[in-house]
């Protein structure tokens, strides 16, 4: 018989909902602050998101962006490389994804696949790893130097968490797609990934470009603390925006719009559930079960 798994968001300790709403609605409204403050000073902030899987990254990621204008804000997801991009120096392609004058980066994942997923997996050799591990301080180092403002973010979950997760991922048809082979394969290399982590600390957490840990079993907890740290980090400040009225609407001048006969319009599916009085569905957030991603 299978193992009972409970919501995440009504373990002991947990954050409940109504006062992450608030928080989180609050720190949206700073997001947009800094947002307005990169775009109208030209600067650049990098975002890393790092962790285990299932440790919650994805999950923060939506909450930072979900205010955000896209064409300021992008997060960087990179596919498993092309035979080009492997013959190519390592962080080159990531060096093609950093942000202009202006923008922000998020990685969900990033250069450090090669400290852990390939290092733990096997996909590097070892002289590959160390050269990662040797070039990679020096590489932040040049963007930190070059004005970029990097902050980097290590999603820490537990065993007893991330085996919580996966399980429902498993039982979820809309979240099925989200735990891969690969995933389940880290459940039994849990020590190995944990080693590949601490090495990386080890050589990576400098000064210039520190590493933030994310205590991420409450992902409630996790996401208002990752943004409240990244916005108490950044000297951003408010923007004046330009004053924005409404002009009346002009009279009608006699145009007609055709039959509505003539357009094809998507059928009214709303009307089925209302008619059968259903009661609305819990909104997306929680739908989640707060993020069991």
């Amino acid at each position: 018989m299978a193992r009972h798994t409970p919501p995440a968001e009504t373990g002991p300790g947990r954050l409940p909902s109504a006062p992450y709403e608030r928080e989180l609605r609050r720190l949206q409204i700073e997001l947009v602050k800094l947002q307005e403050w990169v775009r109208a000073e030209g600067q650049r902030l990098v975002v890393v998101f790092e962790g285990r899987d299932a440790a919650g990254k994805g999950g923060a990621i939506k909450r930072v962006t979900a205010r955000l204008n896209p064409r300021v804000v992008r997060t960087v997801a990179l596919p498993v490389p092309t035979d080009r991009e492997r013959g190519q120096w390592y962080f080159q392609r990531y060096v093609e994804q950093l942000p202009a004058a202006g923008e922000i980066v998020l990685f969900d994942r990033s250069w450090y696949n090669r400290a852990g997923v390939e290092r733990v997996m096997g996909f590097c050799t070892e002289e590959e790893h160390r050269r990662f591990l040797r070039q990679c301080p020096v590489f932040e180092r040049m963007l930190v130097e070059d004005g970029i403002l990097l902050r980097k973010y290590w999603f820490s979950v537990s065993d007893a968490e991330q085996e919580r997760r996966f399980r429902h991922r498993l039982s979820d048809p809309t979240r099925r797609w989200k735990i891969s082979a690969m995933d389940v394969e880290s459940v039994t290399r849990w020590e190995a990934y944990s080693r590949a982590k601490d090495e990386m600390f080890a050589y990576t957490d400098t000064p210039e470009a520190p590493w933030y840990v994310v205590e991420s079993d409450d992902k409630r907890a996790a996401r208002i603390n990752m943004i409240a740290h990244l916005l108490s980090t950044v000297p951003y400040g408010d923007v004046r925006l330009p004053e924005l009225r409404l002009p009346p609407r002009p009279a009608p001048t006699g145009y007609q719009r055709p039959p509505k006969h003539l357009q094809t319009f998507v059928p009214d599916h709303a009307a089925t559930l209302r008619s059968a009085g259903r009661t609305p569905a819990p909104d997306a957030d929680r739908a989640e079960g707060e993020g069991h991603g």
